[in-house]
């Protein structure tokens, strides 16, 4: 009797975390970039793993089937597989995300370089700009030479006139 009430409590508990795991991948943000047939996958597992815990007895049947000894052995044999996909999945997704942060980097090392190059650009074009601005105003005020009168413009005034 208390073996069974435990195995009761266990099975409860076995099927909450199922359910709340499929609500968790249903009910997260990151359910748009997953593609169908991993929902779909995720989806069956769930299930298989819910008809498992109900239903312990069908799976060591199943098992026997399949040649395998016990329905805990072929539970045991199926979850390697999806941990060994679930692995593969990450290492892929992982790799992706690797490569767009190489090319970021590329783009921002590019873009710095130009930003870099036009900066310089600028720099060179404002110095020479103040050297000829220096240069216009080192000259001597050009008059009529009879030095009585003094001319207050600018070079700049001068030369729109």
């Amino acid at each position: 009797m208390i073996l069974e009430a435990n195995t009761v409590i266990l099975q409860i508990i076995l099927l909450l975390a199922a359910i709340g795991a499929l609500l968790y991948f249903v009910r997260s943000g990151q359910t748009v970039g997953v593609r169908a047939s991993k929902r779909i996958a995720f989806g069956a597992f769930v299930l298989v793993n819910i008809y498992a815990v109900l239903r312990p007895d069908d799976v060591t049947v199943l098992a026997r089937a399949l040649g395998i000894g016990r329905g805990t052995d072929l539970i045991v044999y199926l979850l390697v597989v999806a941990f060994v996909f679930g692995m593969l999945n990450s290492y892929l997704r992982d790799r992706e995300i690797s490569q767009h942060l190489t090319n970021l980097a590329r783009q921002i090392a590019v873009r710095d370089a130009e930003l870099s190059r036009r900066e310089q650009e600028l720099a060179e074009r404002l110095r020479e700009l103040t050297e000829q601005r220096s240069a216009t105003e080192a000259l001597p005020p050009t008059g009529n030479g009879t030095g009585g009168s003094h001319d207050d413009r600018s070079p700049e005034q001068t030369t729109r006139l």
